[in-house]
């Protein structure tokens, strides 16, 4: 039986591997506060996330979330038991950002600072939702940065690779499609809404890495670019025999090679590795193609399928905060205050 809410550690929590400012309150499993402050509006008529927006916007950012976070939990910062912080991986600046706060306020409130890592911190935020995480269990990371296959044994520090992307993330091809078709950026849930109209058979989109040969050698790891490349040709060879491009089939075929790709290569590493569980986080965990294909192919093998809620599966301070909360039961010593911010850091490096 679980302590009460009183008896578990108060966490708050910092993410700001890129363009969120997270602050997130959780005690135990119980999240009682996720504050937001996105500059992804600063972003958009770029395309994509400039790293010095990015770091800017965090600075001016970092007091009035954390402030409000305070307010939506109900405490001051001194009822906390302990901070958490992202030390990496992510963009170098923004980690900055985010790890000199977490360390000021360590000082100042004389609290124990746990750095941890952006991507273990993804899976430990399911928690929130669905209560422990079974163990071992098979985490899926999809993002605009990460694309991997990892086997989780201990949330707090024993997470191994099985496979990851050799060149594109998943996301960042949803947005460079996204941009080829007019959409907005980020192109995620736009390429998500344009495909529910359209035909996801209607374009034969290359699946990447399933060739035999490729399987033989990349048996778990993904690859997008070339996915990405045939239907900027496609797009190309429409516009240049001068016919309308037909938004929704594209997005939706795109969508679908992207998805099969995905939870057939997450299945056959859960089977192959005798895992029964599957989690899947990260920005595109929210897209609902990927969320109904994965829990269809899962049912077959038995195997069960955890999904966040799309808000938590976005960049935010709660699932640091969950990380961080976990380490403190678990009994982990916390991190020195010359921690770094490691913009390179493995996911096997869960406490930093």
């Amino acid at each position: 039986m679980e302590a009460d809410v009183a008896e578990q550690p108060l966490v708050l929590g910092i993410e700001t591997s890129c363009d969120e400012t997270g602050i997130g309150i959780v005690s135990g499993h119980d999240l009682l506060a996720d504050a937001v402050a996105s500059s992804v509006d600063e972003h958009a008529r770029f395309g994509g996330v400039v790293p010095e927006v990015a770091s800017r916007a965090h600075l001016e950012a970092m007091v009035p979330t954390i402030e409000r976070a305070c307010q939506t939990a109900g405490i001051s910062l001194r009822d906390v038991d302990a901070l958490a912080v992202t030390s990496g991986p992510g963009l170098a600046g923004a980690l900055l950002v985010g790890v000199a706060a977490a360390k000021a306020l360590a000082l100042s409130l004389d609290k124990p600072l746990y750095g941890v890592n952006h991507l273990a911190a993804h899976v430990a935020v399911d928690q929130l939702e669905h209560g422990a995480l079974p163990e071992p269990c098979l985490a899926m990371l999809v993002s605009g940065g990460h694309s991997s296959l990892l086997r989780v044994d201990d949330v707090t520090g024993v997470i191994d690779p099985m496979g990851a992307t050799i060149d594109d993330a998943a996301g960042e091809a949803f947005d460079k499609v996204a941009r080829l078709l007019g959409l907005p950026f980020p192109g995620g849930p736009h390429i998500d809404k344009e495909a529910r109209s359209g035909s996801s058979v209607a374009i034969d989109f290359p699946r990447g890495l399933s060739s035999r040969r490729d399987l033989e050698r990349h048996r778990f790891d993904f690859s997008f670019s070339g996915l990405k490349t045939a239907v900027a040709r496609w797009v190309q060879a429409r516009n240049d025999a001068g016919e309308s491009v037909p938004v929704p089939d594209v997005a939706a075929s795109f969508q679908e090679a992207v998805c099969d790709v995905l939870t057939r290569k997450a299945i056959d590493a859960a089977v192959t590795a005798g895992i029964e569980d599957i989690l899947i986080g990260g920005g595109v965990a929210a897209n609902s193609r990927l969320r109904v294909l994965a829990e269809e192919r899962a049912a077959v093998h038995g195997i069960r399928v955890r999904v966040p809620r799309p808000g938590l599966c976005t960049d935010n301070g709660a699932m640091v905060a969950a990380l961080g909360a976990e380490m403190v039961a678990r009994g982990r010593a916390p991190s020195a205050l010359d921690l770094p911010a490691d913009s390179g850091l493995p996911v096997t490096d869960v406490l930093v």
